[in-house]
């Protein structure tokens, strides 16, 4: 396994929409133990698009609720219209935490890294890990969900920051999306 380099704000890939994978072979079971390896202690999903890859293929483990995963292709086939606001992070962008508001109960529908048809429920954290996921295999980040002040503000905080194209520190720092 290998540690890959997190792309952060400011390079092209975060802003594009990840290709539908097709070929489900060594290569793609290779990425998604690579990206967990990559998101170990730092964060609890990784889109493929993350370290350079525009394929839709995102890893999870949501930690607490013992939830960890590969899905491929995934798309949101139902959101619930009860929605929660909590605070996220994102392992593209460093330290910048804001609050978002998320559908509480999602149904993805996906592929296995075999590429067998799954179905897949999630409901509070592991919900929110799912769309934010999603979002970035279609080139959304989650400052893209913010409220217009709010934004502007992020955006002001984030041309402030020095983003380098380094792997995340290895720490027990708090985990990140």
């Amino acid at each position: 396994m290998a540690i890959l380099t997190i792309r952060t704000l400011g390079d092209p890939i975060l802003r594009s929409k990840a290709t539908p994978v097709t070929a489900f072979d060594d290569d793609l079971a290779q990425l998604a133990l690579d990206m967990h390896e990559t998101m170990h202690d730092v964060g609890v999903g990784l889109a493929a698009t993350q370290v350079g890859r525009l394929l839709r293929l995102f890893v999870y483990d949501s930690g607490d609720e013992g939830e960890r995963g590969t899905l491929v292709n995934p798309q949101i086939v139902w959101a619930s219209e009860e929605t929660e606001e909590a605070e996220e992070g994102c392992l593209s962008l460093p330290g910048t935490y804001y609050p978002v508001t998320r559908a509480t109960a999602v149904k993805v529908r996906a592929q296995d890294l075999a590429g067998a048809p799954i179905e897949k429920e999630a409901e509070g954290f592991l919900a929110r890990i799912f769309q934010h996921e999603i979002d970035h295999l279609d080139g959304i980040l989650f400052i893209d969900r913010l409220a217009p002040e709010l934004r502007k503000e992020a955006m002001k905080a984030l041309r402030d920051q020095d983003f380098g194209m380094s792997p995340p520190p290895r720490t027990n720092a708090s985990k990140r999306l």
